[in-house]
Formats: structure tokens, sequence, C-alpha cells
């Protein structure tokens, strides 16, 4: 197992996680890995229906702002949500980010 680099929570910035969350396809791979767990980077690529390599600027993204934890097994990355150390250093901001997220998506299927 090998871990790719991470920044440090202590130099996560808002300003980085934000940026991060303003592009829609990462914030649907978010919101899956808050609902569905651990998953591996492909199978997030072809459930969001998006090209490999348009999916690995989005994952490599998510890592670099401190939103998500990334491990490489074999050929296979494992990517999975940094909650509970985003919670402590930015508390109730994934909550919130999280319940507006879903609430669009069920708008936006109601519309």
């Amino acid at each position: 197992m090998r871990l790719l680099p991470h920044p440090a929570m202590e130099d996560v910035e808002l300003t980085e996680v934000l940026r991060a969350l303003s592009d829609p396809i990462r914030l649907e791979v978010v919101v899956r890995l808050a609902t569905d767990g651990e998953t591996t980077c492909g199978k997030l690529g072809e459930d969001l229906g998006i090209h490999k390599s348009t999916a690995s600027h989005h994952l490599r993204t998510l890592r670099e702002s401190g939103l998500v934890f990334t491990k490489q097994d074999g050929r296979l990355k494992y990517m999975s949500l940094r909650r509970d150390e985003l919670d402590d250093r930015f508390p109730g901001l994934l909550d919130a980010i999280l319940s507006a997220a879903r609430q669009d998506t069920r708008a936006g299927a109601h519309a």
C-alpha cells in the first residue's frame, strides 16, 4: 500500500477547500464519499461518466485541497473523505455543504 502526498490538516486553507468544492463534479464526488464511504477512483469516474484524465484532475484537486485521502494498492487507488479531520479543522462546514448539495439535488429532480 502506497500513500499519496496529502497536506497536513493544519496547512489546509478554507479558501482552497471552498475552491475545490466550487466545481459540481468535485462536489458530487464529496457527496458520494460522504454517503458511500471509501471507493476506488476508477469507480467514481465511471459513476460520474467522465473521462479518466478528467477524473484524475478532479480527484487530485480534492486530495491537494485536503478534502480527501487517497491510497494506492497495486493499480487501484482508493479515496475516502477526511471527514473527522475536516470537522475538527472547520466545525460544521462539511455538514452545511453536504446538506446544501443534497437539497440542490432534490430540488433539481423536482424541477
